[in-house]
């Protein structure tokens, strides 16, 4: 399958919401896939080191 934007949305609201904590309208999606994808050049987000992707989506925890 190949990796687009959508792929790499479906991605980020399944990890913000795969502990049952939070979910996808506490955090600015568009923005964490936004900037994930500007600083990896790649849709694939599997790839992406967990420290720097949770770095990211704390950065757009909407208050």
């Amino acid at each position: 399958m190949p990796h687009t934007a959508e792929t790499a949305t479906a991605y980020v609201v399944t990890a913000v919401e795969a502990k049952g904590t939070a979910t996808r309208h506490d955090f600015d999606i568009k923005s964490i896939v936004t900037t994930t994808h500007s600083l990896t050049e790649s849709w694939d987000f599997h790839t992406v080191d967990p420290n720097m992707f949770w770095n990211i989506v704390a950065t757009f925890l909407e208050h």
